[in-house]
């Protein structure tokens, strides 16, 4: 049967993977699995296991909303989080995986959930997140001892969850706000912060122990080897505003809760992992240096005695990349993620700073783990979304999973092709392309040129969060167009450093350099040209349609469009001060001229906006703006409000509105360019 065009309810069809786990024997791996679901609008999560010498997956939950498989490491059990409680709220549970078919056991009722679950070396007890505010606290301790009231049924836990959830809205009603940010994601913050707990999994109705008394939020707990100790990071000051931008490392002992600060205030540090003989901790970072929060550096891997007592050692910098997902393997290596020229490799050190290349090649590798026998990742490439890879020392690469083959069966996959080219000055861009399907030589076809967000953050061939969207634009005619200009991550920290206090200018002749290629190779058509971007993408697609009409078509979504009210609203203000030397009232008019506002009422290419109502990260009154300057001086604007969202709607976002959006793309797109219109 022949293959056909991708659509947009393909969405619904691509399955992605997350969190995979080697079980102490090195002989299986535990992962989540994850995929949307059109009838209930939302994502279906289990958890499988797979053989590492290869074989079928096999799906060890079914509860549909479990994620965080943790193996016991007496390899019977795998602890897990699980959202399929009467209120929704995730909890702790644990299923053996040495008897096939087995119940799952709640071992937390969290009044307000729990999440990350990290096992004690001797198989027992388990650490977990939960948040609580301080007077919740001070129930948990005054309760302690005092006789239990579990619920009596599925009824009465119902009737609890509503109490709770009506006595909340009564106290956040008006909400006081005292530090920023004070929302963030969906939601606003509050007043509780999540807190490491215990809890002894052989008691038959475990009650858990609070092991940390501070009012931040902690990162997920990893335990010692020897059991002593558990390792997160936290906000140091929770009472600045961005308190994450001051988050160190704390070692707690697990018996009492005596905790020492690791790190100092000289870097912002988190995701700390012991090594396995317990001498090393390794973590990455960023510097905290100037009068600015530093937003354009790479982020560091680095090793820290498990002690605290010997200088931090970074082992990164030479390599001139970020870290990303770090693990141990048994002979003390550090293997990690890279981002590097639109690619992902994994490298390996040793705390000595001795580095190594694992593997490399066209994928993008978003989460890994390892063990004595090999490393494990989830990786896309271009021409398939994320499955499990298994590389073992000495080996060969293998694939363990295959859950989008059947989709990829269907459907035609265009090949994606790298382009180097010179910018001015004499910079070397990485851009890539793919022709539209059916593409016959000589023909000159409508462009849709993508921007990516961040501004410091790198697209990869492999984009997993970009695949669908990517092949749909091709399977519409349009020949796809993507880079990573000056700003970008993954070809070293100046390149990163590229577009400091000039977002707009630098990266609009990277860009643009690249369309001019592609239209001097008689593939795009220069009066069919579509242009999109989100975040700092959309903030790309504002300014250089303030400074070109050489577009026939536009989607700005989710963008920053005006850099002074964006620093009253968003829950990163520091990210401007840090990218432009000042404050608002230090130089507003600095602000104002690198502001894709300032130039909107000169936008005469039809634009479409898209926003989501419940954005924190850049709020919709950054859409409204625009929406508003553009249409009362003339042009072609529709402006979408998708409710219910924050940033992560195009990633995360309800499947429903996703779909919906490449609906509107794609429709936009052709509106203006599959012909050539009077407007």
């Amino acid at each position: 049967m022949p293959k056909r065009p991708i659509t947009p309810e393909d969405l619904y069809r691509i399955v992605t993977l997350e969190d995979p786990k080697l079980s102490p024997d090195g002989q299986w791996i535990a992962f989540t699995r994850a995929q949307p679901n059109a009838f209930h609008n939302n994502y279906v999560r289990n958890i499988w296991v797979v053989p590492v010498a290869g074989g079928d997956p096999i799906q060890i939950t079914r509860g549909d909303k479990d994620s965080s498989p943790s193996w016991s490491p007496d390899g019977i059990m795998l602890a897990f989080q699980s959202g399929r409680g009467t209120d929704g709220k995730a909890q702790i549970y644990v299923i053996p995986v040495t008897a096939p078919g087995g119940d799952a056991r709640q071992i937390t009722r969290m009044l307000n959930g729990a999440t990350q679950p990290s096992w004690s070396s001797d198989s027992k007890t388990l650490a977990f997140l939960s948040a609580a505010s301080a007077d919740e606290r001070a129930r948990e301790d005054q309760n302690r001892d005092e006789k239990r009231d579990p619920p009596k049924d599925k009824l009465d836990i119902k009737h609890r969850a509503e109490r709770r959830e009506e006595d909340d809205k009564g106290r956040l009603d008006p909400y006081p706000a005292w530090r920023i940010p004070y929302r963030a994601g969906t939601t606003f913050s509050g007043e509780r912060y999540a807190q490491i707990y215990t809890v002894d999994t052989s008691e038959a109705d475990p009650l858990p122990r609070r092991r940390t008394h501070r009012e931040a939020n902690h990162e997920p707990p990893l335990w010692s080897p020897d059991g002593q100790f558990i390792y997160t990071a936290r906000q140091v000051d929770p009472s600045t505003d961005e308190p994450n931008r001051t988050s160190a490392l704390f070692k707690i002992r697990a018996v009492d809760g005596q905790t020492v600060m690791l790190t100092d205030a000289s870097m912002t540090s988190f995701t700390p992992i012991p090594s396995p003989d317990g001498k090393w901790v390794a973590f990455t970072h960023y510097p905290r240096d100037g009068a600015f929060p530093v937003t354009e550096r790479l982020t560091h891997l680095a090793v820290i005695d498990a002690e605290g007592s010997t200088p931090v050692r970074d082992l990164s910098t030479t390599l001139d990349v970020s870290a990303h997902f770090l693990a141990w393997t048994p002979d003390n290596e550090i293997v990690f993620s890279s981002s590097w020229h639109g690619d992902g490799p994994i490298f390996a050190v040793t705390p000595d700073g001795t580095t190594r290349t694992v593997i490399d090649g066209r994928f993008r590798a978003t989460f890994l783990n390892a063990d004595a026998g090999g490393v494990v990742y989830v990786a896309s490439t271009p021409e398939c979304p994320p499955e499990l890879f298994y590389l073992p020392h000495g080996g060969s690469m293998r694939q363990l999973t295959h859950f989008n083959q059947p989709f990829l069966d269907d459907v035609i996959i265009q090949p994606t092709h790298t382009r180097w080219y010179e910018s001015d000055a004499g910079v070397k861009i990485q851009g890539w392309y793919l022709l539209p399907v059916g593409y016959q030589a000589g023909q000159k076809m409508p462009l849709a040129l993508n921007i990516h967000g961040g501004p410091h953050v790198m697209w990869a061939t492999g984009e997993a969060s970009m695949f669908h969207e990517w092949q749909l634009h091709a399977a519409r005619g349009y020949v796809v167009f993507c880079c990573n200009p000056r700003g970008s991550d993954g070809y070293g920290e100046a390149f990163m450093q590229g577009v400091h206090e000039d977002w707009g200018d630098t990266a609009m002749r990277d860009i643009m350099t690249g369309v001019d290629l592609m239209i001097a190779d008689g593939i795009v058509d220069p009066d069919r040209m579509a242009i999109t971007g989100g975040s700092y993408g959309g903030y790309m697609v504002a300014w250089i349609l303030g400074h070109s009409d050489r577009f026939k078509a536009a989607i700005a979504q989710r963008g920053v469009y005006n850099l002074l009210s964006f620093y009253g609203t968003t829950d990163v203000p520091s990210l401007i001060s840090g990218e432009f030397g000042a404050e608002p009232w230090e130089d507003s008019q600095k602000l104002w001229r690198h502001s894709p506002l300032a130039y909107a009422h000169l936008i005469k290419t039809p634009l479409l906006i898209e926003h989501a109502e419940q954005d924190y990260r850049v709020p919709i009154e950054q859409a409204e703006q625009l929406f508003a300057y553009v249409h009362r001086t003339g042009g072609i604007v529709k402006l979408l409000r998708y409710p219910r969202e924050g940033h992560e709607k195009s990633r995360s976002g309800e499947p429903a509105h996703r779909v919906d959006r490449l609906h509107h793309m794609v429709d936009w797109f052709d509106i203006y360019c599959r012909s050539k219109p009077s407007i």
